[in-house]
């Protein structure tokens, strides 16, 4: 499905990515993690087609991703960017038709109803009752769940996820992705998500990969990924590694350093 061949990606000769190689097969969820500025979103971008790599390849389906039309990319690729929508005077049923446009002509016709595949994204999303509202009265959680359903709308066989649980508060963090891990199930889809929160990769995700300062450092199961050695070489900080009670995945908790002035001391 994703194919990266020593990829990489410079801009203003600075180095953002370096030398990627790596396979992500059709079907499965993968999270890429890693610290801010990274590369994550850089790597999103180079799997959307929307950027080239600067030498070497990133393959869709064993084609470069920057040589598909925009239109006949987006028929099988979707992509929720971070932030979700911004304001707009469309109500939510409008822009969830939005995600029909790669298959309709001209006229903005297409051969199939769209509206059975609306509705029930409506629903898996919780938005029915938010149907006719506009985009610009909902709240930053509320544009992000249309978001997501937009894409739903879309059908894709490749779902690009940059950092979906923005805005989100906890219940809705995990609601979400509980939907997104569904219908990738469901439906065999294959998808990519950028994710901050490691405890919420290491749960969903079947692998991770991990960037740090443009380079691939690891990329597995992550009973592999998450452990004390990589947190603190990737991200510089001390934590604790625990099994989930109930799951089993692997856990994170951080500590703070021993001078921290946030440390309390039992008087």
């Amino acid at each position: 499905m994703i194919e990266a061949r020593n990829a990489a990606r410079t801009i203003d000769g600075s180095v953002i990515l370096d030398s990627l190689t790596f396979t992500m097969e059709q079907g499965g969820m993968y999270g890429i993690i890693g610290p801010n500025g990274a590369g994550k979103s850089t790597l999103l971008r180079l799997m959307s087609g929307v950027d080239s790599p600067t030498y070497g390849e990133l393959l869709l389906e064993g084609k470069a991703a920057s040589a598909y039309g925009r239109k006949e990319l987006a028929k099988w690729v979707a992509v929720l960017q971070q932030g979700g929508l911004d304001p707009a005077n469309f109500t939510v049923r409008e822009v969830l038709a939005f995600g029909r446009y790669p298959f309709q002509n001209w006229l903005g016709e297409e051969k199939r109803d769209p509206e059975p595949l609306i509705n029930r994204a409506l629903a898996l999303m919780g938005l029915t009752h938010l149907a006719e509202r506009k985009i610009d009265r909902l709240s930053g959680g509320e544009r992000q769940r249309v978001a997501l359903a937009k894409v739903m709308v879309q059908e894709p066989r490749l779902l690009l996820l940059d950092e979906p649980t923005t805005y989100l508060d906890i219940g809705y963090q995990v609601g979400l992705l509980d939907t997104v891990k569904r219908w990738q199930q469901d439906e065999r889809i294959t998808v990519v998500a950028v994710l901050h929160d490691l405890n919420l990769a290491a749960h969903y995700c079947d692998k991770l990969l991990v960037l740090h300062e443009g380079r691939l450092v690891a990329f597995g199961a992550p009973s592999e990924i998450i452990e004390t050695g990589l947190i603190d070489r990737v991200y510089g900080t001390k934590a604790v590694v625990v099994p989930h009670p109930v799951t089993g995945v692997p856990q994170l908790l951080l500590q703070p350093s021993a001078d921290s002035s946030i440390v309390q001391t039992r008087g």
